[in-house]
């Protein structure tokens, strides 16, 4: 499988994947917008691939290749931090989604997605964003109890779902720390400290992921 060296500067992606049918998909969606690196079917020949060049984004079904455990999805994140991976996967249990969130994957595709969620995940990935299929929110939470759970293990402090609430009100950072009666600094820490363990990137999303979890309530929030 020879390794295709990129002349121009488009993305460059890696593909690893023992189906046939996935990666012809792959490599005919996205077409002219990305350059090929390579295409591998072992845990070996992605390794050798990612030591002669480093792609932007690999497309990895990670139970399907010959891997040990998921420490080896953490050394592979560990040595190529700048390479986005996007889990591709035929189904996801509820520990799987687990141990891929506790590596630091933020992007999981099922193989039954079509075009749309996979343009919706590539625009996700440019802006770093999360991605998860919403089939794969729906097996593995079900319905968002199991999210809530989880959510709730983050520690979320009083202080911290209250402002969350107060931002899905529509209330500037400013205006959120006149009302709580402390520094603009104090919001700002407490934002970026909500930020983190939710791992979210701005208000919407923040808004978006809150609702889903129940953090609050879709019924008190108002677009």
């Amino acid at each position: 499988m020879g390794n295709i060296q990129p002349q121009t500067n488009k993305p460059v992606i890696l593909i690893a994947d023992i189906q046939y049918l996935v990666v012809e998909g792959l490599k005919s969606t996205l077409g002219n917008r990305f350059v090929l690196m390579d295409t591998v079917q072992s845990k070996y020949e992605l390794l050798q691939a990612i030591h002669r060049q480093v792609p932007d984004i690999l497309f990895l079904d990670y139970g399907a290749l010959d891997f040990e455990g998921y420490d080896d999805l953490k050394d592979l994140r560990s040595d190529c931090p700048e390479m986005h991976i996007v889990i591709t996967a035929n189904t996801i249990s509820s520990l799987e989604f687990k141990e891929y969130n506790a590596c630091g994957i933020k992007h999981i595709l099922l193989k039954s997605a079509g075009k749309e969620e996979l343009e919706e995940c590539l625009a996700a990935v440019t802006r770093n964003r999360k991605y998860y299929s919403e089939l794969v929110l729906d097996m593995v939470f079900d319905s968002g109890k199991e999210l809530k759970t989880w959510v709730d293990n983050l520690q979320l402090t009083t202080s911290e779902k209250e402002i969350i609430a107060l931002v899905a009100g529509g209330l500037t950072t400013k205006e959120i720390a006149e009302k709580r009666s402390v520094s603009h600094h104090t919001i700002m820490t407490h934002r970026k400290n909500i930020f983190r363990k939710l791992g979210v990137n701005n208000a919407s999303e923040l808004v978006m992921y809150a609702i889903k979890t129940g953090i609050i309530d879709a019924i008190d929030y108002q677009i």
